[in-house]
């Protein structure tokens, strides 16, 4: 049996393990994948029925830290008409070892199969005895909020501190610093030092962005955004990023974008990507719809979507669909 037989593909929070065939009284243990902070593996053992097993790989890691997981797990035929079983959703369920999450699947399974596991969080115990944290929750945001000077710089703007500069946004308006604004963008910058209405005026007019949006950008460029208001507008404060030259935001956004991939976001996240060139995103998504074979449960949005999307695009996308086809 080759080596790929026990390799499990990922992307950040999904997991398939491609099975081709598994005769009678079989076990067959995949290799260790990564998700998250953990080494995971998946079993199969196949007598009168098939037990699927998901556990964390012995480490010191898992003994003093083992995951609290919540996550979603399919068996789904790889020909045909790709009829899948769903196991009802695990919710924060701590794993130690390879018993504690076992799955008995009565109905028999010929041919090729698919174990595809979707991570839906994975949380640890906190030290200090508190409700026990998620891994993917914990934003660079909140971390970097925590120092005394962004503190005081967040009290700046939250209290209108002599605020110099008025943002207009497409539905209110708000103070601000000329200073923070030109230290975190360059297009800020050259606003302030050059002879442009910006300065006369002392005013920016921002009408592409909600008050709400526009707020969140200044509270990520002061260092007080929060990571619910940083995820709630990530997609503005990604226009913005590109807009005035904010890298490091963009690349939070990009990042952030990559982490929660599902059949309910591809589209619209692959459609970003190519606006934007997010290189990385584009790919993952693509990846997502062909390589895991997302793209046979949202059917009609992705021909919706093939009908109306850049013709660059398309191609790429056609692209990844040939090669995964010379695959099979």
């Amino acid at each position: 049996m080759s080596d790929s037989a026990y390799k499990v593909d990922t992307t950040s929070r999904l997991a398939q393990w491609r099975i081709d065939n598994l005769a009678s009284c079989t076990y067959r243990k995949s290799d260790p994948f990564k998700i998250g902070k953990w080494n995971w593996h998946l079993s199969v053992e196949k007598n009168r029925v098939l037990f699927v097993k998901l556990y964390p790989e012995i480490s010191n890691l898992t003994r003093d830290n083992p995951p609290i997981a919540s996550f979603i797990i399919r068996v789904v035929s790889s020909v045909g008409d790709r009829k899948s079983l769903t196991h009802p959703e695990i919710r924060d369920k701590l794993i130690k070892s390879n018993e504690d999450f076992v799955w008995a699947i009565e109905v028999p399974l010929t041919g090729k199969f698919i174990i595809d596991v979707e991570f839906l969080d994975l949380k640890t115990a906190s030290p200090n005895g508190e409700e026990p944290c998620s891994i993917w929750a914990a934003g660079f945001t909140q971390q970097r909020s925590n120092a005394t000077a962004l503190e005081t710089l967040g009290k700046m703007l939250t209290e209108g501190i002599h605020t110099d500069i008025t943002i207009n946004a497409s539905d209110g308006s708000i103070g601000a610093h000329r200073a923070v604004l030109a230290a975190r963008s360059p297009v800020f910058r050259s606003m302030f030092s050059h002879d442009l209405k910006e300065k006369e005026l002392s005013t920016v007019n921002i009408q592409d962005m909600s008050i709400e949006a526009c707020q969140a950008l200044l509270n990520y460029l002061y260092g007080i955004i929060k990571n619910d208001e940083f995820l709630m507008h990530r997609l503005a404060l990604l226009h913005a990023a590109d807009k005035y030259d904010i890298s490091d935001l963009r690349e939070a956004c990009h990042e952030s974008l990559l982490e929660d991939i599902d059949t309910k976001n591809v589209l619209e996240r692959l459609q970003n990507a190519s606006l934007y060139r997010l290189m990385k995103l584009k790919m993952s998504c693509i990846r997502y719809l062909v390589k895991f074979g997302k793209v046979f449960e949202i059917r009609d949005d992705f021909n919706c979507f093939m009908q109306n999307a850049d013709r660059d695009l398309i191609a790429e996308v056609f692209h990844e669909v040939l090669d995964a086809w010379k695959g099979f």
